[in-house]
């Protein structure tokens, strides 16, 4: 592995105000009922969709202890690394990066604390593949409605992705419901993210994510909705595309 961290030099998908809003939130990410609680509550269902698709694969017992134990992951704009710790905990053998420098330094201590090893990186997902690593497994969880350059930033994940490798992308679906629940309801009104976190139209219709990773060798292979029951209060997976959707791709 490189031995240090690099900056993103290279990285026309980085959108410096959208890096500048995290960073202005840095040091709340592992506050439970901080500005990111949202993201903590659908942690249970993205965790479950990933951990059960990659033991299917891979021919892992899910109920182990660390059935993720050998595989090589990288979360790509891991923020303060609220996936990437549970997935070490798994026994994955965790790469993170994010643009974000705040972030980074964030994720880093919170995994010392906690007794995680994981490779944090300051880096661009266009700068680090340049290098010559490759992962059995790409994730890149409530990013690519964040970022400048959807194609340029997919075909880098794409990169990043050993043959055979599988790719999760996590991300919000371009649609009224979206902003009625995720603009409206989510910011403005329940307050469960910042207000102008989102920008609606750089929301992400699945269309829009399989074509440009089909070109690159990564064929979707199923999709699912994440729903909240607000009668419950919880998230979980669902057939309803509508609203938040993670999505499991396969590189050929």
């Amino acid at each position: 592995m490189p031995q240090q961290d690099r900056a993103p030099e290279t990285g026309a998908s980085i959108d410096d105000a959208e890096i500048a809003r995290f960073a202005a939130l840095a040091e709340k990410w592992w506050q439970p009922g901080g500005p990111f609680r949202a993201l903590h509550a659908i942690n249970v269902p993205r965790l479950t969709f990933i951990r059960d698709h990659l033991c299917r694969i891979h021919q892992r017992d899910s109920r182990d202890m660390q059935p993720l134990k050998g595989l090589r992951l990288l979360d790509i704009g891991c923020g303060g690394g609220l996936i990437a710790e549970p997935l070490a905990r798994l026994g994955a053998e965790v790469t993170a990066i994010d643009a974000g420098e705040d972030a980074i330094a964030a994720a880093r201590l919170h995994a010392e604390n906690s007794g995680l090893t994981i490779y944090y990186r300051h880096i661009s997902a266009e700068q680090l593949a340049l290098e010559a690593e490759r992962f059995d497994c790409v994730l890149t969880l409530e990013v690519v409605e964040h970022v400048a350059d959807l194609p340029g930033f997919l075909e880098a994940c794409a990169e990043l992705i050993r043959p055979g490798g599988t790719f999760f992308a996590a991300t919000l679906n371009r649609t009224a419901a979206s902003y009625l629940l995720a603009i409206v309801a989510a910011e403005r009104i329940l307050r469960w993210l910042p207000p102008g976190m989102h920008k609606w139209s750089k929301f992400v219709r699945p269309s829009e994510l399989v074509a440009p990773l089909r070109r690159h060798g990564v064929a979707i292979q199923e999709i699912s909705g994440i729903s909240y029951d607000p009668l419950a209060r919880n998230w979980s997976l669902s057939r309803k595309l509508d609203v938040n959707y993670i999505a499991l791709g396969v590189k050929n």
